[in-house]
């Protein structure tokens, strides 16, 4: 499990393999190949059919028929696959909900932990998909409920014989993730179309995003904080966290751990004498306390004294030494005092002209033992704040222990 997940092997229940385990999840078993059943199950035909035999009080009964035939949909878009609801008999594909003991000597846990499961293709049992009635289901967003369309388009993902994916970015990655947007990645549509083939009716549809691997050479990142003496790296919808006693970066959705955050981080500091993080997005930000979010976020960047024509901020830096919190936007970057949180006066100056040697634009900063480590695009610049000049220029997935 640790090494399906990317957590560092110890065979111990350490605090991140109990954290992942707390996890809402698919009850499917997690295998080692990457995303087949064993043996490749798959049906014969293209032409399926299914059936919700029962359906969950939690929603209108129109509203399940539309997540599930929109789930289907997802892996029809990009295989010949066809899909037939039937009103009674047995078909392919047979969806109920259910709690607990059910049947298939599969029992469910109650609230939360396992959310639903399926069955590979094949006779009887096969292709048949289970969702635990003991949850909330919803059509929505909510870190209290679980989106039906989201586990539908999974479990049936496992009922076409898709096993699970290691990659974090994918539809058929173990741990539940709310997201918006079309659900599969790359990985799943390799998977799926190695099983039947392209959809021969259909353009190619843009996939989301794979997880973004973290030795590639031309890796950026969109921002990196530290927290409580962690390393914490943004990047897509995702984040790296680096710990001095773990050997390897452990990569995590950012939805998994903060909920309430956005998909996309432009930037991140952390203020260690009042111990809290301040992530920016777009013109909002957000304030942590370790990995709580703090009451009364999120709040208008503009509340720092930025002019109401910035509209993101790039890069942001805490300068222990100084008090100051250094803002990067476009070409220029801004002072803010903490101390009185209002905004340095000569202000905003040039990025090139006060950081000789650097790039003029910054994606991500962070500051260390008086010195600053810049990065853009796939370049970082290790920067003596107090020489004022630049020491080192490295990549920047060496920070990654690439």
């Amino acid at each position: 499990m640790q090494g399906f997940f990317k957590l560092e092997v110890t065979g111990n229940l350490d605090d991140n393999t109990l954290e992942l385990m707390k996890q809402a999840r698919c009850g499917v078993p997690d295998i080692g190949e990457y995303n087949h059943f064993p043996g490749k199950l798959k049906w014969q035909s293209n032409e399926l059919t299914f059936r919700i035999v029962n359906y969950t009080p939690d929603l209108k009964k129109s509203d399940v028929d539309r997540a599930i035939r929109k789930a289907l949909n997802v892996w029809a878009k990009v295989t010949p696959l066809t899909f037939r609801k039937l009103k009674d008999g047995i078909a392919d594909i047979m969806i109920s909900f259910a709690a607990r003991e059910h049947g298939d000597y599969n029992s469910f846990d109650g609230p939360n932990g396992l959310l639903a499961h399926a069955y590979p293709p094949g006779q009887g049992i096969g292709g048949d998909t289970h969702f635990d009635e003991d949850e909330n289901w919803t059509t929505d967003s909510s870190s209290k409920n679980y989106n039906l369309f989201i586990v539908a388009a999974h479990e049936l993902g496992h009922a076409l014989g898709m096993g699970h994916s290691a990659d974090a970015g994918a539809l058929m990655y173990p741990v539940y993730s709310y997201s918006t947007g079309y659900p599969l990645s790359e990985d799943d549509i390799k998977g799926i179309q190695d099983l039947y083939g392209p959809n021969p009716n259909s353009r190619k549809v843009k996939p989301r995003p794979d997880a973004p691997e973290k030795c590639d050479p031309m890796l950026s990142l969109d921002a990196i904080t530290e927290l409580r003496g962690e390393t914490i790296i943004f990047k897509d919808r995702f984040y790296w966290r680096l710990h001095p006693q773990m050997a390897e970066p452990e990569q995590t959705l950012i939805q998994f751990t903060w909920p309430s955050l956005p998909n996309k981080v432009d930037a991140a500091y952390e203020y260690p004498e009042k111990d809290l993080v301040f992530i920016f997005s777009g013109i909002r930000m957000w304030a942590l306390n370790g990995y709580n979010l703090v009451d009364g976020y999120p709040k208008y960047i503009h509340k720092l004294g930025l002019p109401k024509k910035i509209r993101k901020i790039d890069a942001a830096v805490h300068i222990g030494d100084t008090g100051k919190t250094l803002l990067f936007t476009d070409e220029e970057y801004w002072s803010y005092d903490e101390a009185t949180a209002t905004m340095d006066s000569g202000f905003p100056r040039s990025i090139e002209l006060d950081f000789p040697g650097m790039d003029d634009e910054v994606d991500a900063a962070v500051y260390h033992y008086g010195r600053l480590n810049f990065f853009h695009e796939h370049i970082q610049y290790e920067y003596s704040y107090t020489s004022r000049k630049v020491i080192r220029i490295l990549r920047t997935n060496s920070f990654l222990n690439c």
